[in-house]
């Protein structure tokens, strides 16, 4: 009876072991098999197959297809919403291109305050941004970064050319829409250089379309010159004068002096559009953000694509505490304010007195102009100006 006993339990953890060695190896192969067919996952998603999320895990687990969400754990999540930037470097900017930002609270020399609702914030460093583009060669995207003074982000280059130097060679710019670490990058400033389009000789005279009455065969070389010349200048990132970009080209970046820094179309997500260009006159008419159509010199130079992080001013802070991270003070209105304090101010209950809206200092806040630009305009206010931007009903309809 015994020995019977001995035997029966012996079978018993031979079958035991067998099924634990199976369910290992079919386990194992299982994730090889996943493994091998390399399902991608987000940076941001949960594995519930490896370990059971704790509840910061599964908060921070909540994404959507262009924004990042998160599970409402605290009440000032529950409203956040943050663009998904997956190619944004994590660490610290080159500190040699940044210089410490001193904050002043809003206020001039002499302790006056300029800019209300300025103060406090975390501390900051400003990226130095190369504006002028003036090293020509090609320069490799090394990375696509954050920048806390400005809502678009910034791309970190380095020029290849071995015969510069110091800061010449490490340089922050203003990143566009879909470039990423590994681009390549070119600012033609300068102008063409020779060589590179056979049949292709850089001028300030040179324009944009093909000479009809000249000869078939020369103005076919002409036109295939200036489609391969397009297809290697007209790229995101590029710096390009005017005179060389086609019409309907989206653009950034752009100076209003030949030898001057980029000053229009910086913010996040904005662009301008080349409209026409003026062979009998020195000026392209460019389409700016707002709708202007304006007349800037045609050796001028402007950045090809459109500004990166367009989801900026759809983003949610989902708090208070988090403006007052970036510096930002509360604003208070005048109606809550006392009478000696805004216009809007003092008398009882909700109420301003019957008075026209207007700022702290008295000026007529809503549909008054307060400078007519343009043709519309006193004589040679704004010449440039062709088109002004729409207004009222010409902007929102009838």
């Amino acid at each position: 009876m015994l020995s019977a006993r001995c035997l029966l339990r012996s079978c018993f953890s031979a079958l035991n072991t067998g099924s634990s060695s199976f369910a290992s190896s079919s386990s194992s192969s299982s994730a090889l098999s996943h493994a091998l067919t390399g399902a991608r996952r987000f940076a941001t998603e949960a594995t519930g197959t490896e370990q059971s999320p704790s509840e910061v895990n599964a908060a921070l687990a909540r994404t959507s297809v262009l924004y990042k969400t998160y599970k409402p754990v605290t009440p000032g999540i529950r409203h956040l919403k943050r663009p998904l930037t997956p190619h944004l470097y994590q660490g610290r900017p080159l500190r040699e291109l940044t210089v410490a930002l001193r904050k002043r609270g809003g206020r001039n020399n002499h302790g006056h305050i300029t800019v209300r609702h300025r103060g406090g914030g975390h501390k900051q460093r400003i990226r130095i941004l190369d504006f002028m583009r003036t090293e020509p060669g090609p320069c490799d995207v090394v990375r696509i970064e954050y920048d806390p003074g400005r809502s678009a982000h910034i791309a970190l280059i380095k020029n290849r050319n071995p015969e510069l130097c110091g800061g010449k060679v490490w340089s922050y710019i203003l990143a566009p829409d879909t470039l990423r670490a590994g681009d390549v990058v070119e600012s033609f400033r300068q102008g063409i250089p020779d060589g590179l389009v056979p049949g292709f000789t850089d001028s300030k005279d040179t324009n944009i379309g093909v000479d009809q009455d000249a000869g078939s065969q020369t103005a076919s070389t002409a036109s295939l010159a200036l489609g391969v010349l397009r297809s290697l200048t007209i790229k995101p990132g590029n710096v390009v004068p005017l005179r060389l970009i086609p019409p309907g080209t989206i653009i950034h970046n752009i100076a209003l002096n030949p030898q001057g820094r980029a000053i229009l179309v910086r913010s996040a997500g904005t662009f301008a559009q080349v409209v026409a260009h003026d062979n009998a006159a020195k000026y392209s008419h460019i389409r700016l953000q707002s709708g202007e159509v304006r007349k800037v010199l045609r050796d001028c130079v402007a950045s090809i694509g459109k500004v990166s992080n367009p989801l900026w001013k759809n983003r949610n802070l989902g708090k208070a505490g988090r403006s007052r991270w970036l510096g930002r003070r509360p604003h208070v209105r005048g109606m809550a304010m006392n009478r000696c304090d805004h216009p809007h101010g003092g008398g009882r209950g909700k109420s301003k007195g019957n008075k026209q809206p207007r700022s702290i200092w008295g000026w007529l806040a809503k549909g008054k102009r307060t400078r007519k630009p343009g043709p519309k305009g006193p004589k040679n206010s704004n010449k440039m100006v062709i088109r002004e931007r729409p207004r009222g009903k010409e902007k929102h309809g009838p």
